[in-house]
This record gives structure tokens, sequence and C-alpha cells, in this order.
């Protein structure tokens, strides 16, 4: 195997990452997918704002570092042992699973095009937006599912999320190569990115 094409997707809470990637794994054979979700510091651990609820959405909520340092070993050829991410459920039993390396590393999360020494290990850069009103409905479906009370999830979103997206995640689209709308759907620029991987 020579060297892996690390493709990095961002974009904000709700805009469609994850499925966009995951869309693309259906669509390709050999395929890592280094999610930063699995690297969530430990929720006790995690900074609280003023009302002492717990922020995920800081740059101090994720081991950035350590995240990094394990892209490098994916990039060298090596397999990863990652606690899953639980979706902060504390209850949860968190699982182990293997990240074996490929000859496509999928780079996944929101701060994904934030670091310099990230983006410099980056062969495409991809930011996915959408809508504020769109990000917001896809996160209130997708949290309820999660078992996520409502008034939590529109507190956590004025208050963690857009704060978030306004400071770190946004500003971070001036990196990317591409930029894809998801406001109906991606599948143009899906087609886009599979052409420069099946290139």
């Amino acid at each position: 195997m020579g060297k892996p094409k690390v493709i990095g997707v961002t974009g904000g809470s709700g805009s469609g990452k994850t499925l966009f990637v995951r869309r693309l794994i259906e669509q390709l054979q050999e395929v890592a997918v280094h999610s930063m979700d699995n690297y969530y510091i430990k929720r006790t651990d995690q900074p609280k704002d003023d009302k002492g609820v717990e922020n995920f959405d800081t740059l101090n909520s994720i081991n950035l570092q350590k995240y990094i340092a394990d892209l490098k070993f994916l990039v060298e050829g090596q397999s990863l042992q990652l606690e899953e991410y639980s979706y902060n459920n504390p209850d949860a039993k968190r699982k182990t699973i293997e990240v074996k390396s490929a000859d496509i590393i999928l780079v996944e999360g929101i701060f994904a095009l934030y670091a310099e020494e990230l983006r410099d290990l980056l062969d495409l850069k991809i930011f996915i937006e959408a809508p504020g009103y769109l990000m917001l409905k896809r996160r209130i479906i997708r949290d309820e599912e999660r078992g996520y009370d409502l008034d939590d999830v529109l507190y956590r979103f004025e208050h963690h999320v857009t704060p978030s997206f306004v400071n770190y995640i946004e500003p971070s689209r001036k990196w990317a190569d591409i930029i894809i709308p998801n406001h109906d759907n991606f599948d143009k620029g899906l087609e886009v990115v599979l052409a420069f991987l099946n290139h």
C-alpha cells in the first residue's frame, strides 16, 4: 500500500458531514474512518458553562493532539485501538474498536480543518454547509432519537453549538478545497469527491 489519500470533512453540527462520510464509504472499497467523536474527553472532565452545563463544543472538549498523532499513525500504515464514542451517555459501556489504515482515510469532525498541523496532513479538505435553521432541525431530530430533552438540545444549540460554529468552524471554511451545499442533498458534491478519489 502506498501513501493513503487523506480526506478531511467538516461542517457545523447538523450540516450532514457524518451522512456524507457514510455515503462515501458505501462507494469505496479501501477506506478508514478517523472520527473526531472518538476523541471526546471524559464527561466528568468536560468544560462547563456559567450554568454548570457541560460544553462539548469547545476546543478543550476533544483531545485534538491525540487525534492528530493517531492520524499520523494511520498514514504510516499502523492500526488504532480506540474506545468508541457513546454520545456522552454516562450509562453506555464504551466498546473498543480497531481502525485499520487503508488507501483512503476519511478525517471527520467539527474541528477537522481548524488546526494547521491537521490541515497539513489532508490531501482534500471538504466543508459541508447548510442553513442554520436546517442544522437546528436536524440536530433536534437526531438528539431526540438519542434520548435528549428538547429544552436541553435548544439550550446547547444556542449557547454551545452556535458560538463554536461562529468562532471555530465557519472560519475554517476558508481552508476548504471544496464547499458542498447540503440544503436538500449533496449528490453533486459527492460525485466530485468520488471522481477525485477514483482518479
